[in-house]
C-alpha cells in the first residue's frame, strides 16, 4: 500500500484535468436501467455490486437503476434457467433496460482445446442474443464483454497453449463484434492475467486466492473486472481534489467539493468540506486486497481523493475528519498530497454503507427471481403475485435507503502539530 501511496502522490499534479475530461463523457446517464447478463461470474454478484457501488458513490444523484441476470453455467444457447430465448424474454426484456452487459464465453470454450465447430456456435449465439434484444429494444446500448480469465498463470495449463489462449480468442472476435456494431466493449480477461502475473511474482500461493477455483475470481479479482467496465465507461478517478495553502490561508483549488469556514488558529488549520462524491470502498488490511491493489492500477484510475496542503510551520501533523483521528503525517506529505480514499474515513465508512445496502438490495432481487418466480412459474396460487410484488416493493425501499446513504455530507476537517 506505501508503493500505491507514493504513485498516487505522483499523479496529483495531472489528475484533474484527466478526471475532469472523463466525467464529461461518462457512459451512463440519468434514466439509464442496466441489466447484467451472463454465466456464473455474473451471477456471483460482485463486479456487478461493485460497479453499481461506484455510480451509487461517484454520482449520488444520478438516477440509473441495475438488474442483476446472471445464472451459473449459462451458454450462448442459455442453461439451467432455460433456452437462451426464455432467459431474454424474463431475465432481461420486461425490465426494459437501455444498457445491458452480456459476459458469455466461459462454458461455451467447454473447457478445451479450440476447436472450431464450438467457436462458430458462440459467435452465432451471441449474435443471436444481441439481435433479439435489438429488435425488443431498438435503443438499447450494449456493453460487451470479453471473457474473463481461466487462471493459467498461477497453476500449470491443463493442455497445451491453456484454456486460457481459448477464451482470448473468444474475446478477440468479441471485440471485433463489438466495434462492427458501435457497442462498447470492456476486456476483462487482460487486466485480471497482469495482476495474476505480477501477484505470482510477488507471492505465489496468495496469487491463487484470485481466481480460487480458476473460472470464480474472489472479490479482489472481481474489483479489477469492475475497474474494466467502469474505465470502458470512462469512469472518472477523482472523487474530490482539494489543494490549501495554510500560509495564505487560502484555497488553491477544490474540485467537485466545496470548501467553506477556513481558518487558522495556533498552527491549527481547519475548514469544512462537502464532497460531491464518496470513494470507492475496499479493505486495506485484507491481504489478498492489498496484493491486488498493489499489482493494479485500480487506485490511481478509480479512486483518488487528493488532500494536499502547503505551507505548514510545523514538522508533523495529525489529521482529523469529523473528531476521528486519520493518521499523523509529516509537512512534506502533506505538501506532496495525501489519498484519502486509500486511508480509513468517515466518507470511506459511509461508502462501506452504500455498497452493503447494494448487497442487501440485489440479494431480494435474486431471492425473488431464482426461488419464486422461476420455480413457480405457471402455478396459480393465489398469493404468488402478492409476494413477487412485495419483494419488488422492499427491494425498492432498499434502493431508496442505498441513494440516501450515498448522499455525501459535510465534514469537518483539522490539521494540529504534534
Amino acid at each position: 500500500m506505501k508503493n500505491c501511496i507514493r504513485i498516487a502522490s505522483l499523479i496529483l499534479s495531472f489528475l484533474i484535468p484527466v478526471a475532469t475530461k472523463a466525467q464529461a463523457t461518462f457512459s451512463l446517464h440519468a434514466g439509464d436501467r442496466v441489466v447484467f447478463y451472463g454465466d456464473s461470474i455474473t451471477d456471483q454478484r460482485l463486479y456487478t455490486v461493485y460497479v453499481e457501488t461506484y455510480l451509487l458513490t461517484r454520482f449520488p444523484r444520478l438516477d440509473a437503476s441495475f438488474v442483476h441476470s446472471g445464472w451459473g453455467g449459462d451458454r450462448v444457447s442459455g442453461g439451467g434457467g432455460g433456452p437462451i430465448d426464455a432467459r431474454l424474454e424474463r431475465d432481461v426484456i420486461p425490465y426494459q433496460p437501455t444498457v445491458m452487459t452480456i459476459m458469455l464465453g466461459m462454458n461455451d470454450g467447454g473447457y478445451r482445446a479450440f476447436d472450431e465447430g464450438t467457436f462458430a456456435k458462440y459467435t452465432q449465439g451471441y449474435q443471436h442474443i444481441v439481435e433479439s434484444v435489438q429488435k425488443a429494444l431498438p435503443q438499447i446500448r450494449f456493453t460487451l464483454i470479453q471473457p474473463s480469465p481461466f487462471d493459467d498463470v498461477t497453476r500449470p495449463r491443463t493442455f497445451e497453449g491453456g484454456y486460457n489462449a481459448v477464451l482470448i480468442r473468444y474475446g478477440e472476435w468479441v471485440k471485433d463484434y463489438a466495434q462492427r456494431m458501435g457497442a462498447t466493449v470492456a476486456d476483462l480477461n487482460t487486466p485480471v492475467v497482469a495482476v495474476l502475473e505480477k501477484a505470482k511474482a510477488v507471492d505465489p500461493k496468495l496469487a491463487q486466492r484470485i481466481l480460487p477455483d480458476r473460472v470464480h475470481p474472489g472479490p479482489d479479482g472481481h474489483l479489477i473486472m469492475a475497474e474494466a467496465i467502469l474505465k470502458a465507461w470512462n469512469a472518472p478517478a477523482t472523487v474530490s481534489a482539494v489543494e490549501i495553502n495554510a500560509a495564505k490561508k487560502r484555497v488553491v483549488h477544490a474540485t467537485n467539493t466545496e470548501i467553506d469556514d477556513l481558518a487558522s488558529h495556533a498552527n491549527r488549520l481547519t475548514w469544512k468540506q462537502t464532497d460531491r462524491a464518496l470513494p470507492m470502498p475496499f479493505d486495506p488490511s485484507n491481504p489478498v486486497t492489498a496484493l491486488v491493489m498493489r499489482c493494479s492500477d485500480f487506485i490511481p484510475a478509480l479512486d483518488q481523493e487528493p488532500l494536499r496542503v502547503t505551507g505548514l510551520k510545523a514538522e508533523r501533523y495529525t489529521l482529523k475528519i469529523d473528531e476521528e483521528s486519520i493518521g499523523t503525517f509529516t509537512a512534506r506529505q502533506l505538501a506532496e498530497g495525501i489519498n484519502l480514499a486509500e486511508l480509513s474515513t468517515p466518507m470511506s465508512n459511509q461508502a462501506m454503507t452504500v455498497e452493503t445496502l447494494t448487497e442487501k438490495h440485489n440479494t431480494v432481487h435474486f431471492g425473488r427471481w431464482r426461488m419464486i418466480q422461476v420455480p413457480l412459474e405457471g402455478l396459480s396460487a393465489p398469493h404468488l403475485q402478492t409476494a413477487l410484488d412485495d419483494l419488488n416493493a422492499l427491494d425498492g425501499e432498499l434502493v431508496e435507503e442505498q441513494r440516501a446513504a450515498a448522499l455525501p455530507k459535510t465534514r469537518t476537517y483539522e490539521l494540529t502539530p504534534q
